[in-house]
C-alpha cells in the first residue's frame, strides 16, 4: 500500500536552492515531488506543517566512533552500531559509517561482521564501515595505540575489504604500506584516504596515484604546510581531486586555517566530520579506550597524556560552527555535511540533496539551527 504525506511551510534547502514557504512530498520512503505547500495539496492530503523551519538533507558523517554512550571498538556488534546511530540522529546525521580506531584483526574482523549484520538487519543510516588504521605512522598517532600499528600481508587485505553489502572506508599512512597496498585495497573495492600520517608530500602524490580518494580529519595528525617541504597537508591542499574532511568544533583546526582549506579546494571537496566518541547523545563526559579513560572537559575530548582524542562534536553544531566560525551560508554548511559527503561515497544519486527521486532522509532545524526532526527513508522521529 503506497504511503505518501508532505512537509509543508518550510524553508526548503533544495537541490535547485531556497524555496521559502516550499514543501517536500514524500511517497514510500522517497521524495516524490519539491514545490511550494499550495503545490503540495495536488499530491497528498497528508500535509504536516513545519511552521516555518528549515528543511535541509539529512547529514551524513563518515567518521563516528561512538555515541550513546558506545563507543564502537568496546562494542562491536549489530546492537552497538544502532545505538550509535541513534544518538546521532537526534543531531540530524540520517547515514553514518562507524568508524573502528586501530585494533587488533580479531576486534576488526568482528567489526566489519557486525556492520554486515546491522545493515542487513536495517538497522537505520548505516552505510558501511570505516576502519582508521591501523596502518599508521607512530609519529602522528595521536590517540591510537602504536603497538596495534601494522603493516597488512595479502590475507589481512583480503580480511579488512570482506565487507560485500556496504561500503569500506579505511585511513592509513601511505608512507606506511606504500603505493601497491594502496593501489590493492582500491581493487577489492575499499576507499582508501590519508591520515595519521608523517609522509613527505611525494609519498602523499605517490599514494594519489595509487588511489588514495582523500584525507582524514585534515591537518590533524599530519605533516603540516611548511615553505619547504609540503607535507600531507600541502598536498591535499593542492590536489583538485581529493576529498578532505574537516573537524569544525573551534578546537581542533583555527578556522583561519579551514579557510585556507575552502579557499585552496575545488567547491564540494571539503566535507564536515565529527570524529564522535561517546559523550555524544549520552551524559557521561568519559569512556574506556584502550584500558586508559578518556574524559571531555568544557567539550574538549583528550587522552591523560593531553592528546586529542576525537571529539563531542555532532553533525548540527558542525554546521553551525561552520556558519558561524567560518562565515559560510547555511546552504554551504549544510551541502559539506550532506551533498559532499554523499558524493565522495559516491551515494549523490540516492542520498544528500532534496530532490525528486532520492531517497526522504531530511532534517528539520529551528531558527537557531538546533534539529527538531529526522526522516530515514521518511520514517519520523523525534529529536
Amino acid at each position: 500500500m503506497s504511503t505518501s504525506f508532505a512537509l509543508v511551510n518550510a524553508r526548503v534547502l533544495a537541490a535547485q536552492g531556497l524555496i521559502e514557504e516550499g514543501a517536500v512530498v514524500v511517497r514510500d520512503g522517497r521524495i516524490a515531488a519539491v514545490t511550494d505547500t499550495a503545490g503540495a495539496k495536488a499530491h497528498t492530503d497528508d500535509l504536516r506543517d513545519l511552521q516555518g523551519a528549515w528543511l535541509a538533507p539529512g547529514f551524513i558523517d563518515i567518521q563516528v566512533n561512538g555515541g550513546g554512550g558506545v563507543l564502537f571498538n568496546n562494542t562491536p556488534t549489530a546492537a552497538g552500531i544502532e545505538a550509535i546511530g541513534k544518538a546521532h540522529r537526534k543531531f540530524g546525521t540520517t547515514a553514518f559509517l562507524p568508524t573502528l580506531i586501530s585494533d587488533g584483526a580479531d576486534v576488526m574482523r568482528t567489526a566489519i561482521d557486525a556492520t554486515r549484520q546491522a545493515i542487513a538487519q536495517g538497522v537505520d543510516g548505516v552505510l558501511g564501515v570505516h576502519l582508521e588504521g591501523p596502518y599508521l605512522a607512530p609519529a602522528r598517532k595521536g590517540t591510537h595505540d602504536m603497538q596495534r600499528f601494522r603493516v597488512p600481508d595479502a590475507d589481512e587485505i583480503e580480511m579488512v575489504t570482506a565487507l560485500d553489502n556496504g561500503l569500506t572506508l579505511l585511513t592509513v599512512a601511505p608512507e606506511v604500506i606504500g603505493p601497491e597496498r594502496i593501489a590493492a585495497f582500491c581493487a577489492r573495492g575499499a576507499m582508501v584516504v590519508a591520515g595519521h600520517t608523517a609522509a613527505t608530500y611525494e609519498q602523499v602524490r605517490a599514494g594519489l596515484q595509487a588511489g588514495l580518494r582523500g584525507f582524514t580529519h585534515l591537518y590533524n595528525a599530519m605533516s603540516p604546510l611548511q615553505g619547504r617541504e609540503p607535507g600531507a597537508v600541502g598536498a591535499a591542499l593542492e590536489d583538485a581531486d581529493s576529498w578532505c574532511g574537516v573537524i569544525v568544533d573551534g578546537v581542533h583546526v583555527h578556522p583561519g586555517s579551514l579557510r585556507v582549506a575552502l579557499a585552496a579546494k575545488p567547491r564540494g571537496k571539503v566535507l564536515l566530520v565529527t570524529d564522535a566518541m561517546p559523550m555524544v547523545g549520552d551524559a557521561s563526559p568519559s569512556f574506556d579506550l584502550y584500558g586508559e579513560t578518556i574524559t571531555a572537559v568544557d567539550g574538549v575530548v583528550r587522552n591523560a597524556a593531553g592528546s586529542l582524542a576525537g571529539s563531542a562534536l555532532d553533525m548540527a553544531s558542525a554546521v553551525r560552527n561552520s556558519v558561524q566560525l567560518l562565515g559560510l551560508s547555511l546552504e554551504e554548511a549544510v551541502r559539506m555535511a550532506a551533498l559532499y559527503p554523499a558524493q565522495f561515497l559516491k551515494l549523490e544519486h540516492e542520498r544528500g540533496s532534496i530532490a525528486p527521486g532520492l531517497r526522504a532522509d531530511l532534517v528539520a532545524l529551528d531558527a537557531q539551527l538546533g534539529v527538531v526532526q529526522t526522516w530515514i527513508g521518511g520514517r519520523a522521529s523525534a529529536a
